[in-house]
């Protein structure tokens, strides 16, 4: 029952809109495949990171030290807003370029997977979930493997969710219909990233 409830909640944090997916679809669309696996492979990391982080307590260490929280938040908002504007100015690269095709580019794995970690670490309000989730679902005197336990259901939650994204993301028929509307959806990703990265540096919590 303990392991069905964190398995639940964190697939509802998985399928719910956000920097992590916005930038594993982006790749799907723009790169190979296997550029989209290897970053959600690094977003998959961040949450290990986080799940262990929460797990260990980190919302203990942002009360000690608020500081430290405001840092992360800081850089981490600045971090979104840099990669919206980044892809705001690869759509307006494009539109100077009409008459060209639309290419995958190639993007090195390394760079996709730090990419993906980034993005999962860039917002530390990601560490505060975690820590509630557990605190709900793992009351004082929880043995120490079920913490072990949660972060494992966590990682495979997420696994199977980047698996069935890239799946559908990169079929065929989604593909083609992304080629058509390309500009209008990499405004929205840009958009949704500014929006995340201002949002968070702006938020009082």
């Amino acid at each position: 029952m303990f392991l069905l409830s964190v398995a639940t909640i964190w697939a509802v944090a998985c399928v719910t809109p956000g920097p992590n997916t916005l930038l594993v679809i982006r790749y799907c669309l723009t790169a190979p495949r296997r550029v989209a696996i290897v970053a959600a492979m690094g977003t998959i990391t961040g949450t290990l990171c986080w799940g262990v982080a929460g797990w260990l307590g980190i919302n203990v260490l942002f009360q000690a030290a608020p500081f430290a929280y405001v840092a992360l938040k800081i850089a981490g908002g600045l971090y979104l807003v840099w990669l919206g504007i980044r892809v705001f100015l690869d759509v307006r690269k494009a539109r100077r370029t009409p008459d060209l095709a639309p290419a995958k580019v190639d993007v090195p794995l390394g760079t996709a997977y730090r990419m993906g970690l980034a993005t999962n670490l860039a917002n530390p309000k990601s560490a505060l979930f975690v820590a509630s989730l557990f605190a709900v679902t793992m009351p004082a005197g929880t043995p120490f493997l079920y913490g072990a336990a949660a972060i494992g259901v966590m990682v495979v939650v997420s696994t199977i969710y980047y698996t069935c994204l890239v799946s559908l993301i990169t079929h065929p028929r989604v593909a083609a219909g992304y080629l058509k509307a390309k500009q209008k959806i990499d405004l929205g990703v840009a958009t949704v990233f500014v929006g995340f990265g201002t949002k968070l540096l702006l938020s009082q919590k």
